[in-house]
């Protein structure tokens, strides 16, 4: 008699459902990735625990018992209806990309781009987080992350987009009047813009030992792309990637205030669960970006190349 306050083993319904819909104990263990003689234990765990015989064992095949073909029917359509269940879970998933991105990279260079992507993928609906925080991937309320650093991170999937590459940049009416900052001892009425930190590492680059005077900073801003705002409205000179800022640039908005371009040794990423690699949304947002990425890397070459190597820093963007 079955006993209504214990449910059957899983495992052994599933074993049950296999070879009830196969007709076969060695074709249920192909598919389940065992052996036939596991499934026969399994099904025999159950007949045990139910009191009930479903399959009769020949030499060579076994078919359902009555009780069997009525426990069978039942059982198929509910594994069926999971299936579909979890067919439907993963289309839906497919549709919505959580992406999360550092704010600069997502705000100066990511945004502006992201209409073609949906042009290319009108069916993927796409979710943009941008924080300074790497939010684990693996708690599932992101599908893929853009950092920077140098790949190795425990678990992800690293893609390389392109060099974290820093230089001085400022606005057109500002670039002849600024040609002294290059000596931080000399007075100067143009403010700095940017982390401290990052001009120290450029100085260092340029061969100035001396401290930067925290008097010839300007307004302290909480993002590289706030500082480029500044430095496009002609506030002083800002320290930044080149590359993240190549539209202004383009746009003669923002023009490199000395020829010494500094590469901290990093990289942006584009970084995703190594079991997510199947993902198709993920799929054809990293041939997308990338493609991006390659064209503006290309676009850039010859500055990448003169690009001189840094004493490497702690540097979101």
């Amino acid at each position: 008699m079955v006993d209504l306050h214990r449910f059957p083993s899983l495992a052994s319904i599933r074993a049950f459902e296999c070879a009830a819909r196969l007709g076969s104990f060695t074709r249920a263990a192909a598919e389940l990735g065992t052996s036939s003689a596991s499934v026969s234990y399994h099904v025999r765990q159950l007949e045990a625990q139910i009191g009930v015989v479903l399959f009769r064992r020949h030499a060579q095949r076994v078919e359902l018992t009555g009780p069997g073909a009525i426990v069978a029917k039942e059982t198929i359509a509910a594994f069926a209806a999971l299936r579909a269940t979890f067919v439907r879970a993963g289309e839906a998933d497919e549709k919505k990309l959580s992406i999360t991105a550092l704010p600069t990279f997502g705000t100066s260079w990511l945004t502006p781009r992201l209409g073609r992507f949906r042009a290319q993928q009108p069916e993927i609906l796409l979710d943009l987080d941008l924080s300074v925080e790497a939010h684990d991937l693996g708690a599932g309320g992101f599908d893929a992350a853009i950092r920077n650093g140098y790949g190795r991170w425990p678990g992800l999937r690293a893609v390389k987009l392109m060099p974290s590459i820093f230089a001085p940049l400022c606005a057109p009416a500002l670039a002849e009047t600024a040609a002294g900052f290059a000596d931080p001892r000399r007075p100067s009425t143009i403010p700095l813009l940017g982390r401290p930190d990052w001009w120290a590492l450029w100085y260092g680059a340029l061969g100035v030992a001396d401290a930067v005077p925290p008097e010839r900073f300007g307004t302290t801003l909480s993002a590289e792309y706030l500082d480029m705002a500044a430095a496009i409205a002609g506030h002083g000179i800002a320290m930044g990637s080149p590359l993240l800022f190549a539209d202004e640039i383009r746009a003669g908005r923002l023009v490199l205030a000395h020829d010494l371009v500094i590469d901290t040794g990093r990289s942006f990423w584009l970084t995703f669960p190594v079991t997510r690699q199947r993902s198709r949304k993920i799929a054809r947002f990293r041939e997308w970006v990338c493609d991006e990425a390659l064209r503006e890397c290309a676009a850039a070459a010859a500055l990448i190349r003169r690009a001189v190597p840094a004493a490497d820093q702690d540097m979101p963007s």
